[in-house]
C-alpha cells in the first residue's frame, strides 16, 4: 500500500472516531438530564475512575496505558463540560 493508501485508510477511521465521539456525547447528555432531574453532581469521580481502569484493563497496545490516560481524560472533561452547559 501507498502512503496515499494509509492516509486514506485514517482519514476513514477519523471520521468513525468523530461519530463516536459525538454518539458518547449525546449519551452522556442524556445521563446529565438524569442527573438534573435527580439533583445529582455533574462530578463523579468514582465514576471517572471505573472507566479509566476499564479502557487500561482492555488495553493490547499499540499506545501505552498513559497515552489512553490522557486521551480518556480529555474525553471525559470535555463530555463533563458539555454535560454542565446544559444544566
Amino acid at each position: 500500500m501507498t502512503i496515499e493508501d494509509w492516509r486514506a485508510k485514517i482519514d476513514l477511521l477519523d471520521k468513525r472516531l468523530l461519530e463516536l465521539l459525538s454518539e458518547r456525547a449525546e449519551y452522556v447528555l442524556a445521563v446529565g438530564k438524569i442527573k438534573s432531574e435527580q439533583n445529582m453532581e455533574v462530578f463523579d469521580p468514582e465514576r471517572e475512575r471505573l472507566i479509566i481502569s476499564n479502557i487500561l484493563r482492555q488495553n493490547k497496545g499499540p499506545l501505552d496505558d498513559d497515552a489512553l490516560r490522557r486521551i480518556f481524560e480529555s474525553v471525559i472533561d470535555e463530555c463533563r463540560r458539555i454535560e454542565s452547559n446544559e444544566r
